[in-house]
């Protein structure tokens, strides 16, 4: 080895001398003692993989001196032990892949040097919509449309785990992926190549923090950053702040773990935490099971850190062995976590290392609550919910507004729906879905609502047959411990039947309302209500006609459901009136924390675990049917609507091109505030009008085939199509929400799309305006791809989402950002200038440029390439292009 701390590595256990691991404790350094269990992660891969070239022994150095050098903007590489894909983002990364083979082979080099090198799991669960409900065969006919209109993808994505090396597929009606990742892709220790080492893993989904929860170190990472780990690249990061959160307390009785997590959401956006890492402590959270700590690391994106990381301990063991791992295995773990210092005893203090800051929650303080009805950050209590919906509806139009003349704020309207008349008013709950990885993958929670709902319908209440109701669980595991703790008929009779294994509503696959449902909400210009149990309500996210949505746990969408409106005092008005003329409130059917528990403890069983994940790659008998090329190089088909050779590498050659000066560019559009990924690179349904539409009809396709936007993101054509065509986008040159933007040269108002492609055919370059939290949201690259498509060179923002910022640098795309105390108010920009941005031949990380603007103006901005590597990615033109030119030379 040329490593140079080999003198460290030893067995474990002195009779296998071939399975050998780094002894941290040997380095005899006190400062390791003294770090976060979080760098310590990073420590161990830093000191595996040092070969004085991608890591080195510098780099151990700074990772080592965390508490001075975690000021100091320093520059670290990461290399992670595995990748996570989901569908969305993955079929866009096995497609790049392929053509990246295909540049390659152009290029004189050797195609199938393009590999993964790092092991990836790619898991589907994106595409399945909740088309079906309330029908005892819905999950069937779900995953027929499912397969229906995804067929094309599947088969493309199962050439791409035949054809490429350490590329595993979890097939569609498997479970959601951060759900599977917990309950069985996740090792905690790995066993690799024999060495140990901890388990660590970056995803294309920016929940993949949900993994921290079990004390694997995993955060999101752009599909063009992913793509770069697979094929063996450290991520290169700045040396992150440690903010450590400590818990004390136990929950109140009637609290739940979503409720948790949506105080610890609000109060870290209070706090502060972008771009930083959360490490939890504390006697509190030794009261949570692995179940609750996975739902909190889960929501990290909506908090703002990078990763919320929840050390190895007893529970984290025990965790593993209910799940079913192998005992043996799990025995190796935990004696590799006591040898190198990262098992953690949350009661014993001594034990707390150092931190950033630290700040403090007692649990015994959470209350039941909500968050909404736009933001995932905003919560309310239970208690104010119908207070604060009213407030909001006469509110100036914005995260917590929508301005409803007060004139109108008890309007109603009647419909008919199968055969029977009802009344809508706004508030009222069209959307009720049991959803989302966040809250699926946590028994107690879902046993909560089984429970619930069974004393709810012994007690005559009912959910009124218009409201959308779904259960959609993140495995197979939560259906077999719902049936067999008896609770499964129950959520069924309230319309809760299982409709797919996927993140459907969560995601915006929410699938069409009733057409009676949505001509009553338009006639009234009604806010109607979606409820989920998901960790995203921006709005145009969940359904079109839902303007508000509120997150909420299990139960609550429930009871929420059975209420059938959001402006209801649950502490003084009842759910429902039963046959009997009774009136039942919430807390005549709520179950108790001990209820709960008895349930969970006597259900959620190792071997269920089992029996659900040894057929896991096999049970799909429509995935193992698919046919699947078995060449090499991918063999495009110009016919398809799916799957296309994107143009990111056309005329690519070994030689770099020098970066030049952006000159007289115009400005495509000017946002405010929080601009995220669902209104840059929309995921949901595509609309008539939309050009995407236009496309797709051109092609000889109905609107009944259009698909989705996310299941169609291995076309290029489609999503530059659909690249800011959210009907919710707020452009500041237009003065109604919608897709459109002016054409400066014309004064046209025009699609975005439309407008992009005379610029371009003109040769001006493209910029965009934004505010703070520019790419909030979702991990999606083809925010990123769509405005490279589209002709955008630039974007000038205040602030940058962790993810999509790294995004933008992966496709050339410059990320500049306001000099502090400045905006576009402050320096008085309209957009309607033409900006020139200098670009100087010697570039450093976040250096400021000049930017000169048409009315002779000239102001400063700071270049977002925060490290030599991103700058090396810019220099090759985004880091596809950098790593087609060292596999070809």
């Amino acid at each position: 080895m040329s490593n140079p701390f080999v003198g460290i590595v030893e067995p474990l256990d002195p009779k296998q001398p071939l399975k050998k691991f780094f002894n941290l404790s040997k380095l005899e350094d006190v400062r390791y003692a003294r770090l976060p269990f979080s760098i310590r992660i990073l420590l161990e891969a830093a000191i595996r993989n040092c070969d004085e070239f991608l890591v080195k022994k510098g780099d151990v150095e700074n990772i080592l001196n965390w508490k001075v050098m975690q000021h100091k903007n320093v520059e670290v590489p990461f290399k992670p032990a595995r990748v996570i894909l989901q569908d969305f983002t993955g079929v866009p990364a096995v497609v790049d892949f392929a053509a990246m083979r295909d540049a390659v082979k152009k290029l004189g080099g050797d195609p199938e040097k393009i590999n993964p090198i790092c092991p990836a799991d790619l898991v589907i669960d994106h595409s399945i919509q909740v088309d079906f409900n309330r029908q005892v065969d819905s999950l069937q006919k779900n995953q027929d449309l499912e397969f229906e209109r995804n067929k094309e993808r599947f088969e493309f994505l199962k050439w791409g785990s035949q054809a490429f090396k350490n590329l595993r597929i979890i097939p569609p009606g498997s479970g959601i992926i951060h759900q599977v990742n917990l309950e069985y892709l996740a090792r905690v220790v790995m066993d690799q190549d024999g060495y140990y080492y901890p388990d660590s893993v970056v995803g294309t989904d920016s929940h993949t923090t949900m993994i921290d929860g079990l004390g694997v170190l995993g955060w999101g990472v752009g599909g063009i950053e992913a793509e770069a780990v697979m094929l063996g690249q450290p991520i290169s990061m700045v040396l992150p702040e440690v903010v450590g959160y400590k818990l004390v307390g136990s929950p109140q009785p009637l609290v739940t773990s979503t409720d948790i997590v949506l105080t610890i959401t609000k109060h870290l956006r209070q706090v502060g935490v972008v771009g930083k890492f959360v490490e939890f402590f504390g006697p509190g959270v030794a009261q949570l099971s692995i179940a609750d700590r996975a739902t909190i690391a889960n929501m990290c994106p909506e908090y703002g850190a990078t990763a919320a990381y929840f050390p190895v301990d007893d529970t984290s063991i025990g965790y593993l062995i209910q799940t079913g791992r192998n005992k043996e295995t799990v025995m190796c773990t935990k004696r590799y976590l006591e040898a190198v210092g990262m098992l953690r005893d949350f009661k014993n203090s001594s034990q707390d290392p150092d931190f950033t800051q630290v700040v403090e929650l007692d649990l015994h303080t959470v209350v039941p609550c909500c968050s909404g009805p736009k933001r995932p950050q905003d919560k309310v209590a239970v208690s104010d919910m119908k207070k604060d919906f009213e407030t909001c509806l006469g509110a100036k139009q914005g995260f917590k507004g929508f301005q409803i003349s007060p004139d109108r704020h008890n309007s109603t309207v009647k419909f008919n729906f199968e055969g029977h008349d009802f009344e809508l008013a706004h508030g009222s709950v069209v959307i009720a879905a049991i959803t989302s990885c966040t809250n699926t993958s946590n028994p107690s929670v879902m046993l909560g609502a089984g429970l619930l709902a069974k004393k709810a319908v012994e007690a005559g209440l009912t959910v009124k047959p218009y409201i959308k109701t779904s259960l959609s669980p993140g495995s197979g595991v939560v259906t077999y411990y719902l049936r067999e703790s008896g609770v499964m008929p129950y959520l069924s009779q309230l319309g809760f039947d299982v409709v797919g294994y996927g993140c459907m509503t969560c995601i915006g696959n929410s699938g069409p309302l009733p057409e009676s449902v949505v001509e009553a909400i338009i006639q009234g210009d009604l806010v109607a209500v979606g409820v989920l149990s998901g960790n995203r309500n921006f709005e145009g996210r969940v359904h079109p006609n839902t303007r508000a949505n509120y997150l909420a746990s299990p139960p609550l969408v429930i009871a929420y459901a059975i209420a059938g409106t959001i402006r209801i005092d649950f502490e003084k008005e009842p759910l429902g009136i039963n046959s009997s003329g009774k009136k039942i409130f919430l807390k005549d059917i709520w179950p108790t924390r001990n209820e709960i528990q008895a349930v969970e403890r006597q259900f959620v069983i190792p071997g269920m675990f089992k029996e659900v994940y040894e057929k896991i790659e096999t049970v799909n008998k429509a995935w193992n049917a698919l046919d699947a090329p078995s060449d090499k190089l991918y063999t495009w088909n110009p016919k398809s609507t799916y799957i296309k050779s994107p143009p990111f590498f056309d005329g690519l050659t070994l030689a770099l091109q020098t970066p030049k000066t952006i000159e007289d560019a115009y400005v495509l559009l000017s946002f405010g505030d929080s601009v995220t990924t669902d209104h840059i690179s929309p995921a949901g349904n595509i609309a008539r009008n939309s050009p995407a539409a236009r496309y797709l009809t051109s092609r000889g396709l109905t609107p009944r085939e259009f698909n989705s936007y996310g299941s169609r993101r291995g076309n290029d054509a489609v999503m530059a199509r659909g690249t800011f065509a959210n009907i919710r986008l707020v452009n500041k040159f237009i003065d109604k929400q919608g897709p459109q933007t002016i054409h400066f040269p014309s004064g046209e108002i025009l699609d975005v799309f439309d407008a992009a492609e005379r610029y371009k055919q003109a040769g001006h370059p493209l910029i965009v305006l934004a505010g703070k939290e520019y790419g909030a949201g979702s991990s999606r690259d083809w925010a990123a791809k769509g405005p490279f498509l589209l002709g955008v060179k630039a974007v000038l923002a205040e602030s940058y989402e962790r993810i999509h910022r790294s995004n933008l640098v992966g496709m050339g795309v410059i990320p500049l950002q306001y000099l502090p105390g400045e905006d576009a108010g402050t320096l008085g920009l309209t957009g309607r200038e033409r900006y020139t941005i200098i670009i100087p031949e010697k570039l450093k990380p976040q250096m400021n440029v000049q930017i000169k603007l048409s009315t002779g103006k000239t102001f400063h901005a700071i270049m977002r390439f925060d490290t030599d590597v991103e700058l090396t990615y810019f220099h090759n033109g985004g880091i596809l292009n950098y790593m087609i030119r060292k596999m070809a030379s």
